[in-house]
């Protein structure tokens, strides 16, 4: 009895923990090795194809035939290239570091042409960023999306003499995105800057409105001017999942005409600056040599001897007297030199068109004649500007203007110079132009007139006989006297423009 029901329970304990035991045995550890990857790809001879591998790889790997091509690692990047050398079909096995399969690659090395198309595509158009070009299903293809829209002339040509290749190129949606904003800005330095451009399902959307016809017609032209060609899209190809009626990267016009009467734009302003510029320099060199005694008379006596005044005198007790002045010779040499320079600057804001006036005038005080007779009298002096501008082409002004400008000459009020100038000239807007000037040079030489030591009457009114009369001298003058007028016209938009610089030149110093 006590051996059965021994028997029993050991066979109930076999039946509970033989399952469980088959079970761990079943379920993999986590020291399993993973599973083999394998992949298939295609190699054309010529045309060499990089793979990436997503583990660090053992550099001894398995070939199955190598007669049919060459691998070159490149273990940092974890890629491999593979080199087509014969035609035909092998394997590829690729172990881990620590030994195991991981990587299965079935090689088919192909001789065709389709390898010589590939590569001459690629050394036409393989430099175009975004263009992918390789041989897929079989098939040459050319894919990809086009970054510079000018690439896609250069692409169009190429493909044009490759009928057989699989072109499936898009242009880039921030290349569209580009075009659109240079749409745009095209249109608002046309003035039409209500119109706008943006890009929805690869289209261009004209958007906007416009107060006419016209400008809705330019506004079409100009966005058409920077469409870039055409090219074949997955849309045009995949025709069965597009059913639109245009074709995508077309114009599509939505500009709403509100014809209206536009104001007439305001008159542009002219600023002209007008400045006078003269300059005087006189230079005088004078040498005199004299000497004329005098025999004066008188009926005291005659005395010999020098006395206080520098005098050689005789005297006698007789009724006969004389005085011989001025023995010793009188000499005069002297020089003079004198520079002035004077600057008159006028600024004057008017329409085109319309004439402005300038005048900036002073009265300077002086008096004419000597003792009872002196009298005052008024100078006046300063810039006179008269102006009127007209606009032409290519920012060049017409300026029919009078300038002239009062100046006195050195110290003397009573002297007033007079330059005026009455023209029609044309100056580019911003450049600055002479308008004219005159240049003026005098030299004047005098001999023996001027006179060092000149005889006055004495104290009887009568004047004294000189002895005898030695005059030498030379009296050089020479004087330079030259004055240019320029002007500066500007075209401008308001007569504010430019005061910020005005307001900087009196603004006060705390």
């Amino acid at each position: 009895m006590v051996v059965v029901r021994l028997i029993t329970i050991l066979f109930f304990l076999f039946t509970t923990l033989v399952p469980v035991r088959a079970q761990d045995a079943a379920a993999p550890t986590s020291s399993s090795p993973s599973p083999v990857v394998e992949k298939e790809i295609e190699v054309a001879m010529g045309i060499d194809v990089i793979e990436k591998v997503d583990f660090d790889f053992n550099p001894k790997m398995t070939i199955g035939n190598e007669l049919l091509l060459r691998l070159i690692l490149v273990p940092q990047k974890r890629e491999i290239i593979v080199k087509g050398l014969k035609p035909g079909k092998t394997t590829i096995l690729i172990r881990d570091n620590l030994g195991d399969v991981r990587l299965k690659y079935t090689v088919s090395v192909t001789a065709s042409g389709k390898s010589n198309i590939v590569a001459e595509l690629r050394e036409l158009i393989g430099d175009i960023e975004g263009i992918e070009i390789g041989i897929k299903g079989g098939k040459v293809f050319v894919g990809g999306e086009i970054v510079v829209p000018d690439d896609i002339g250069r692409l169009s040509a190429v493909l044009m003499n490759y009928k057989e290749a699989l072109v499936i190129v898009e242009l880039s949606p921030q290349t569209q995105r580009v075009i659109a904003r240079k749409m745009t800005d095209e249109l608002a330095k046309n003035n039409l800057k209500d119109v706008t451009v943006r890009i929805v399902n690869k289209d261009y959307w004209l958007e906007g409105v416009v107060s006419s016809d016209g400008k809705k017609k330019l506004a079409v032209e100009i966005t058409k001017a920077f469409l870039p060609p055409t090219i074949s899209s997955l849309s045009t190809i995949a025709s069965d999942r597009y059913d639109g009626k245009d074709k995508p990267g077309e114009i599509l016009d939505f500009i709403a005409v509100n014809e209206k009467k536009e104001p007439q734009p305001a008159p542009k302003m002219v600023k002209i600056t007008a400045q006078f510029v003269e300059l005087t320099k006189n230079y005088g060199k004078v040498f005199a040599f004299k000497w004329a005694p005098l025999m004066g008379q008188d009926n005291s006596e005659i005395q010999i001897g020098q006395t206080g005044q520098g005098n050689v005198t005789s005297s006698s007790s007789g009724t006969l007297s004389a005085t011989i002045s001025n023995l010793f010779p009188k000499l005069n040499a002297a020089k003079t030199a004198g520079y002035a320079r004077i600057i008159q600057s006028g600024m004057v804001i008017t329409r085109d068109q319309k004439q402005a006036q300038l005048n900036k005038l002073t009265n300077t005080p002086y008096s004419v004649g000597t003792g009872e007779f002196t009298k005052a009298a008024m100078a006046t002096i300063g810039l006179n500007l008269s102006v009127t501008p007209r606009i032409l082409e290519q920012e060049k002004v017409e300026l029919q203007m009078t300038f002239s400008v009062d100046v006195t000459v050195g110290s003397d009020a009573s002297i007033i110079t007079n330059n005026s100038i009455n023209t029609n000239i044309i100056v580019k807007s911003k450049e600055s132009a002479a308008m004219g000037g005159v240049v003026q040079n005098q030299s004047v030489t005098d001999y023996d007139k001027t006179d060092p030591a000149p005889i006055n009457a004495n104290a009887g009114g009568q004047v004294a006989s000189p002895l005898f009369r030695l005059l030498r001298s030379k009296n050089y003058t020479t004087s330079k006297t030259q004055f240019v007028m320029f002007v500066t016209p500007e075209v401008i938009e308001s007569a504010s423009v430019g005061t910020e610089e005005i307001r900087k030149k009196f603004r006060r110093r705390e």
